[in-house]
């Protein structure tokens, strides 16, 4: 029984070896256990997942720490000013310690224990790409505390979308800087339009970290009630100027009669030197009211009539698509294109074609477009055609290869050409999935088209960087308002047409 026993004996011994053999050599490198275990294609993902992560991890070291040499000072470095570096070498030395028990268990017969080693690492790439992409929940927030006011903007920016025929109500003094023997005299006070009195009408102006100007008391009338009136000046080249004091502007709330009361200090003012000794300032109390009916504001004018450009922008790119598709998609359908050496070099030919112009994005070609013909909409046509004659090539041409082959056999068995055979065999199959195709594109155009104005392709999108760039965030608000509308609208129209024709 010993002797019997004694070869199983030998071949566990050796198993077991090769088994810790495979372990440790998987975590010194992992996959090479995998390797040489015969599972070539375990140790090549396992290897290069390692490679990638590695690589990852030596390039963030390097970003945060550019000045610094030597592999110690890097390393400390990088984990002070990027803790969840540390957590990612954490998960490496455990995705080493899986991909030994890994090439362990394999050697075991127990292959179905590498879930755990794929999963960390996913869990690695997870970590990496948070890392890497600068991810940071504590900023999303603090961004948006600081930002409610904005994003309370163009949520609700309907306040910009309605105004009002604006009036401006000013009422003015005149004071000589500095007094003569003959300062002016104060305004009077007028029935029916407003005025303002300066008491004195004379004095000198604040000199700059030095003494303060001559104090006055202005007394207003006739303003509109319970708002707000602005103090401004004009000095005697003509430029205006509004009044500042404590470093705020000098705003007074008018009563119920439409006066006012406020003290004021002559302001500071550098001028050239060869002005007259005695110069007339103005001193101004105004207003800007908001009188007569509500009308449509220029913002959202504005926005209505490129919302309409936006789509027939993206209905003329998908119509010109159609067009040059249609005759591309059967050169690029393989069942229509094999019957030579000639339709076949045509049809790859063809097909690389359409994969290398699906490549760009219709914002690269925008942006080719508008270095062409200038900015506008016909930019943006050129550059949604382009793609989409591309994109649909590659439907329509999918859509004919998967057509039923039974009636073209049929066809071609009478002695039929080949535009035969594509109307009467092929034509048929195919209307049902070009109509739902184009519709699906088009809806894609309209998207696209909100987008390809950001890079001078026309449309909504132009208006809305060119606000946005202006912090006028209730006109942006306008915009995004009708892009988000006039989507939703193009979705459900589309979704009815394919409901009827597909």
């Amino acid at each position: 029984m010993r002797n019997q026993d004694q070869p199983t004996s030998t071949s566990t011994n050796e198993k077991h070896a090769l088994a810790i053999f495979a372990g440790v050599l998987s975590f010194i490198l992992p996959g090479a256990g995998q390797l040489i275990l015969g599972k070539l294609q375990r140790a090549l993902l396992l290897l290069a997942s390692y490679a990638t992560i590695i690589g990852l991890l030596v390039w963030r070291f390097i970003e945060a720490a550019p000045r610094d040499t030597g592999f110690w000072p890097i390393f400390l470095k990088a984990i002070r000013l990027e803790p969840m570096v540390a957590f990612i070498g954490l998960l490496v030395i455990a995705f080493l310690v899986l991909a030994a028990l890994d090439a362990y268990w394999v050697a075991r017969g127990a292959e179905r224990r590498a879930a755990g080693l794929f999963a960390i690492i996913a869990v690695l790439f997870f970590f990496l790409g948070w890392q890497i992409s600068d991810i940071s929940p504590v900023r999303l927030i603090a961004g948006l505390d600081e930002g409610s006011d904005k994003l309370g903007r163009i949520m609700w920016p309907w306040e910009r979308a309605i105004t009002r025929p604006e009036e401006l109500v000013r009422g003015e003094a005149l004071i000589e800087i500095p007094c003569s023997d003959s300062p002016p005299a104060m305004s009077d006070v007028l029935t029916g339009e407003a005025y303002l009195i300066s008491d004195p009408t004379c004095g000198v102006l604040s000199v700059q970290q030095g003494a303060q100007g001559t104090p006055l008391s202005l007394t207003g009338g006739n303003f509109i009630p319970n708002s707000d009136v602005e103090i401004r000046w004009e000095d005697p080249i003509g430029s205006e100027f509004r009044q500042r004091q404590g470093g705020e502007y000098v705003v007074v709330m008018s009563d119920d009669q439409g006066g006012f009361e406020v003290d004021i200090i002559m302001p500071y003012r550098l001028l050239p030197v060869d002005l007259a000794e005695h110069m007339i300032w103005r001193v101004y109390g105004q207003q800007v009211a908001s009188l007569g009916d509500p009308v449509p504001s220029i913002e959202l004018k504005l926005a209505i009539s490129h919302m309409i450009e936006t789509i027939f922008l993206g209905m003329m790119a998908t119509c010109f698509g159609i067009v040059f598709a249609l005759p591309i998609s059967f050169l690029a359908a393989r069942n229509l294109m094999s019957s030579s050496p000639v339709t076949l070099a045509i049809y790859y030919i063809t097909r690389l074609i359409l994969n290398i112009v699906r490549s760009i994005e219709p914002l690269i070609w925008a942006v080719i477009a508008v270095v062409v013909v200038g900015l506008g909409p016909f930019a943006g046509i050129l550059a949604l055609t382009v793609h989409s004659i591309a994109a649909l090539g590659k439907l329509y041409s999918e859509a004919i290869e998967s057509i039923d082959p039974g009636p073209i056999e049929a066809i071609q068995a009478t002695g039929a050409n080949w535009i035969q055979t594509v109307v009467f065999g092929v034509i048929p199959q195919i209307i049902p999935p070009f109509v739902s195709f184009t519709i699906y594109r088009w809806d894609i155009n309209v998207r696209m088209s909100t987008i390809i104005g950001l890079v001078g392709g026309g449309g909504i999108g132009f208006l809305l960087i060119q606000w946005i760039k202006l912090l006028d965030y209730r006109a942006a608000g306008i915009a995004v308002w009708f892009i988000a509308i006039t989507v939703a609208i193009l979705d459900f129209v589309s979704a009815e047409i394919r409901k009827r024709y597909v």
